[in-house]
């Protein structure tokens, strides 16, 4: 979608489904734009739609052309600016079924209105000020939020949280730039507005917030699509197993036969309101099997990637010290493991107390017995127990690209008020800060971007 072709066609009235497309029970139509009463009005019959207030709700019947009755449906009235477009919007409710749906979008569309695009409701929001651009990428992380943690985020970031904090910031900076910039008016007088002393202070202090908000992504981004577990070992120690007592369903197949599982299985469960994305993977061992081969080779891969290895032993095929040997070689990958012995109702206590120095967890994958106590162990080892996830938190790659540039813009004014340098160079450097943090909210937006970023969204939203 361009947004220069978007703008050209600001006068149109759009039209998409809202919900999910397929049989349910009910299903909404939504039209925005300037002729969304008009075009709606014009096959309904009950109330005239034209006469009534906004934020109401009408029942009457869609007819086409001929007079034949569509459905019964509910019809929602926004008039702009009250709107979430900010233009006006009708909002049809009709029964679920796809041939009714698509009877009564293409009878809008042959009445004047036109099929929206990806993204192009929360466009028109955005163009019309009813949000900023972290609030509308939000909106779509909202959408897709899976958890409790994953939408308190979402739902703080629409509702402006990291937008104001991003606010305060800029205005602080502006006023700076400002006296700067009346500086180079009045530079053959050599003449000093704004004080270099509280400008560095000012610095500093934003530098700070910046540092608070970049480190604020890990978590953030976790929360967001969920934190990557490996589960590891080698063949038949019972991983397979394991992600099934995890998931509480046979999700991966279990056999006795070494090397069953030849690539990686993936599923999501819920602990405690964060989301956990599960990766069975091949067993380790050397062989000779092309396949099998390949699916070791990406074992090796994910746990490189993985915010956390559960790695799996059965203390029946391996001794203590091939045990051992084996936490050795996970301490090397320097990726984050919690060590997980398998089979614990077959161990003795003594078999049990020497495997306590390597701070394992016990369990027995067949029964369940201590899958519990490896979710709470999890949790611990993501440290994400304790969020509080009302604070501002980052979970997008582009505004933490956006925040270390204005971080670096930054520290060149720092290094320019350390090593006096000319006005205009001081003001070069904080407007190229002030640009890219506008680059976040949508103050400063290309075409492109605009584009990259709508794209993404559902028809309809």
């Amino acid at each position: 979608m361009s947004i220069i072709s978007m703008e050209a066609e600001s006068a149109d009235t759009i039209v998409a489904l809202a919900t999910p497309t397929g049989s349910g029970a009910i299903a909404v139509i939504r039209l925005s734009g300037l002729q969304a009463i008009e075009i709606v009005n014009g096959v309904f019959k009950g109330k005239d739609l034209s006469k009534q207030a906004s934020h109401t709700v009408h029942f009457g019947t869609i007819r086409d052309e001929g007079g034949k009755i569509l459905d019964e449906v509910l019809a929602s009235i926004f008039i702009a600016p009250h709107s979430y477009t900010r233009e006006n919007v009708v909002e049809v409710s009709t029964h679920g079924s796809k041939y009714i749906v698509e009877s009564i979008i293409k009878l809008f569309i042959r009445k004047g209105a036109r099929a929206a695009k990806p993204g192009e409701f929360t466009l028109r929001a955005f163009l019309h000020g009813g949000m900023d651009l972290s609030q509308a990428e939000a909106v779509a992380d909202l959408i897709a939020s899976n958890s409790a943690a994953s939408h308190q985020v979402a739902m703080q970031q629409m509702r402006g949280g990291f937008s104001n904090e991003l606010k305060q910031l800029r205005e602080q900076l502006i006023h700076f730039a400002s006296m700067i910039e009346l500086e180079l008016d009045f530079s053959e007088e050599d003449v000093e507005f704004a004080n270099r002393s509280q400008l560095k202070d000012l610095i500093l202090e934003i530098i700070k917030v910046l540092h608070r908000l970049i480190l604020s992504f890990e978590q953030g981004n976790v929360l967001k699509n969920g934190v990557p577990i490996v589960i590891a070992g080698k063949p038949n120690v019972g991983k397979s197993t394991l992600l099934n007592a995890l998931l509480n369903e046979e999700r991966a197949i279990v056999s006795d036969i070494a090397g069953t599982t030849r690539d990686t299985i993936e599923d999501e469960i819920n602990i405690q309101g964060v989301s956990f994305r599960f990766i069975d993977t091949a067993g380790i061992r050397d062989t000779e099997d092309i396949i099998e081969a390949k699916g070791v080779e990406r074992t090796r891969e994910k746990m490189k990637k993985a915010r956390l290895v559960i790695y799996l032993v059965d203390p029946v095929d391996d001794a203590f010290e091939e045990v051992s040997i084996q936490v050795a070689d996970l301490i090397l990958l320097r990726t984050p493991f919690v060590l997980v012995i398998n089979k614990k109702d077959l161990l003795s206590p003594d078999a049990l107390a020497q495997y306590e120095p390597l701070n394992p967890v016990f369990i027995s994958a067949k029964s369940g017995d201590g899958v519990e106590a490896l979710k709470e162990e999890l949790l611990n080892q993501v440290s994400l127990r304790n969020i509080n996830v009302d604070d501002v938190m980052v979970t997008n790659i582009r505004h933490v690209e956006a925040l270390l540039k204005t971080q670096a813009s930054l520290e060149k004014v720092l290094y320019g008020i350390d090593n006096p340098i000319t006005s205009d160079f001081l003001a070069m450097d904080i407007r190229q800060a002030l640009h890219h943090l506008g680059e976040i909210t949508g103050q400063v937006s290309t075409e492109d971007l605009l584009d990259n970023i709508f794209s993404k969204f559902c028809i309809g939203k």
